[in-house]
């Protein structure tokens, strides 16, 4: 049974979104062009076996594989897990199985869903086939789920048929929209550090065995493995230890470009924190400039950090910290 969280530690709902842009070599282009056109490819290996879905390369010898063959879309359950509270952009909207799915003439198993009534309508070794989208594109969501399949392996679908992997059109390129939706705690350490940015102050903690001061702090020391409780407050002035020119702009983030990220050590903390540098041009920022934290008003964190106007820190006296 798991503890709850004690009234005064933060959660907060967490999205972390991130669309994928790849290009598809020769294989992977042919599986999917495939699915697109009610086809499911393989690709045999050279020790004959049949691996679906294929690989560019073998896992055995790692040589490079274009040996195409076409499988069968009704196969057997492996093994399987049942989803009873499925998620958004998850392949059904009820209840459903995961399911791996070793298909006629296939040797690997494929991941998917199964679409049935409830868990004891599932079972290792159960007859599945395809269940086809209404309309393909050429993804793997081209196969909307698994059905239950009463038919046994026909002869003529127990083999895998060799495959030129030609079709008109061919997909070459695809945007996988990886997408994780969680309740994100930051737990004791770190919701006393966030309350202390709210105050304008930066607080880290202390390891007893060690000394160092972590910032932010983590709870426990990972080096020595024990509690830190000791709270310090650190700063609020610190060094740049190494640092990035950032040219690329990214989305909904309203700074221009060039600007410099940081790793930037905090006058008594033990390890580098990040931070953008402003109030200087990109190509004058150096390892080694002192800085201080620039606040928005109502801003519950330094919104950059700006040259202090003192000389540069000795090398030696961050050398540890990069």
């Amino acid at each position: 049974m798991t503890a709850a969280s004690p009234p005064d530690v933060l959660r907060a709902p967490l999205v972390v979104e991130f669309p994928f842009t790849r290009s598809l070599g020769p294989v992977q282009s042919a599986f999917l062009t495939g699915l697109r056109e009610g086809v499911v490819l393989g690709v045999r290996t050279s020790d004959g076996k049949v691996m679906v879905p294929p690989t560019e390369y073998d896992p055995v010898t790692a040589e490079e594989i274009r040996d195409l063959v076409e499988v069968a879309a009704t196969g057997t359950v492996t093994t399987w897990a049942w989803n009873p509270a499925p998620r958004p952009n998850q392949p059904l909207a009820t209840p459903f199985a995961w399911v791996l799915v070793t298909l006629d003439g296939a040797d690997t198993a494929i991941l998917h869903a199964l679409d049935a009534p409830g868990p004891e309508a599932v079972r290792t070794g159960m007859r599945v086939r395809v269940r086809w989208a209404a309309d393909r594109i050429g993804a793997i969501t081209d196969i909307a789920c698994f059905e239950p399949h009463e038919g046994a392996a026909d002869a003529a679908d127990a083999g895998a048929a060799p495959h030129d992997g030609v079709f008109a059109d061919a997909v070459t390129g695809i945007v996988a929209e990886a997408r994780l939706d969680y309740t994100y705690s930051p737990g004791r350490a770190q919701t006393a550090y966030i309350n202390a940015l709210s105050e304008r102050k930066t607080v880290g903690e202390r390891c007893p065995s060690c000394r160092k001061v972590y910032v932010p702090p983590r709870g426990a020391c990972p080096t020595c493995g024990v509690a830190t409780t000791d709270q310090v407050e650190v700063g609020p002035a610190g060094t740049v230890t190494t640092y990035c020119i950032v040219n690329i702009k990214a989305r909904n983030l309203d700074i221009e470009v060039p600007y410099v990220y940081a790793h930037i050590a905090l006058d008594g903390a033990g390890l580098a924190l990040h931070g953008r540098i402003g109030g200087i041009p990109y190509d004058q920022v150096r390892m080694g400039l002192r800085v201080e934290p620039v606040w928005t008003e109502g801003g519950r964190h330094p919104d950059h950090y700006r040259p202090t106007g003192e000389p540069d820190a000795d090398y030696d006296a961050y050398k540890e910290l990069i």
